[in-house]
Formats: C-alpha cells, structure tokens, sequence
C-alpha cells in the first residue's frame, strides 16, 4: 500500500480501537510537518537559510515539481505562491488535515469511521483501525530503527523525526530491555543521521524545530486562554 508520511504518522498516533488521538496536544502542526517534510523529500520543496537566530527558517517551492498526489499537490501550490516561514506553514498545511487523512486511510479500508455523540449530546467522529496490517509493517521498521540499530530508510527517518518532536516516540515502539529515555536518545540521533541528503536534512530539521515551536506556542495560548 502507497500511503503518505502524514498518513503514517496518524496511524501511529491513532489508538486503534478508541479511534482518537491522545497523549499529541495540537496535531494538526505535527501533521502539516509531516506535510512539509515529505514535499522535501519528493525534492518539491527547498528550505532557504535562515536571516537570523530566531526567525524561523523560509520555505519556497522548487518551479516545475509539483507532486501527483492531490493532497500534496494542494500543499506544494501553497508554498508556491510565495516564501513562507517554515514555522507559518506547518500550522497553515496542518489545518483541518486530519480529519482529510482519515477519510483516505477509510476509503482504502484501512481506518472505519463512527459517527456517535459524547454523553449523548456532542457529535464526534472516530476513527478507529479496520486493517492494522501497514500500521504494523510501520511499527516494525521504526522498531527496527530504534531498538534494533538499523539505519533508517528516508520515510523512516522522518516518522522517528516527527515522533521525536513530539515526544513519542518511545510510546510507539515495544522496547523492553531499553529504557525509555534510551529510545528517545536513539530517535535523536536518528533524527540527525546521516540517511538523507544535506538538503533534506536541513529541511527536516528546520521543520521539526517549526513543529515544536508551533505546538509549544499553540499550548501556551491555550493555558493562557484557561487561566492556568
């Protein structure tokens, strides 16, 4: 099955039988991240250098390489209309993306989607698993990465990447015999291997910083916003 890295990444974050997303505060970043980096990978994208220490760093469409698949096709003509900064686009890319990926990942039979209401009052939607069978295939290459030492493959580096942004990594591979702070240890590095091109390195890297500092933002506003 041809899927995409945000499409992994949401699978791996799904509890596959509630059918939501818990433990991620803000997912749509973390998605329009996984977004992001993808068109990097595929080349459809470049990361310029960054003006200064704390601005972050500027994205800009490669002329010509747009990619087939209509989902990303949307999100490469975004950053084609003009340079952005990677932090804006991961929150723009991100917007409203999940409910979008589970629909494909339902129409191939992968996720089913329940409507039903909470408390009997509050519409929600869920997604839980249908077919687990690529989710594991995932699960097992990420393994591979982070417990049995392996080299990542480019998709892999970019899911351990994204997961280690958010700080789940740990909670997505079964480690017995390696500590929790070991795994994250072994994204890090992972994250920072040398498994891809110097220029989609630094496109990850300025991505997953973007992410961070768009959910560290986003949860800021909201305890603010709560009081506490």
């Amino acid at each position: 099955m041809v899927t995409l890295i945000s499409e992994d990444l949401l699978l791996l974050l799904l509890d596959d039988e509630k059918g939501t997303v818990s433990g991620v505060t803000y997912l749509d970043p973390v998605l329009g991240g996984s977004v992001l980096i993808e068109l990097a990978l595929l080349g459809a994208v470049e990361v310029e250098g960054k003006s200064s220490s704390w601005k972050s760093a500027k994205v800009r469409a490669v002329p010509g390489a747009g990619p087939d698949d209509p989902l990303l096709r949307a999100a490469y003509d975004v950053v084609a209309e003009k340079p952005r900064s990677a932090q804006g686009l991961v929150v723009r890319l991100g917007k409203g993306l999940g409910d979008t990926l589970c629909g494909r990942l339902a129409e191939r039979g992968v996720l089913e989607r329940r409507d039903d209401k909470v408390l009997g009052l509050f519409p929600r939607t869920r997604w839980p698993a249908r077919d687990s069978a690529h989710e594991e295939d995932v699960r097992r290459q990420l393994t591979a990465v982070l417990v049995e030492g392996a080299e990542p493959e480019p998709r892999a580096g970019a899911l351990v990447a994204l997961l280690y942004a958010v700080d789940r990594a740990h909670q997505t591979v079964p480690h017995d015999g390696l500590s929790s702070g070991e795994v994250r240890r072994r994204a890090k590095e992972a994250s920072e291997g040398q498994w891809a091109a110097v220029a989609v390195r630094n496109a990850i890297a300025a991505v997953t910083a973007a992410t961070t500092a768009a959910v560290v933002a986003a949860t800021s506003a909201a305890a603010v916003g709560t009081g506490t």
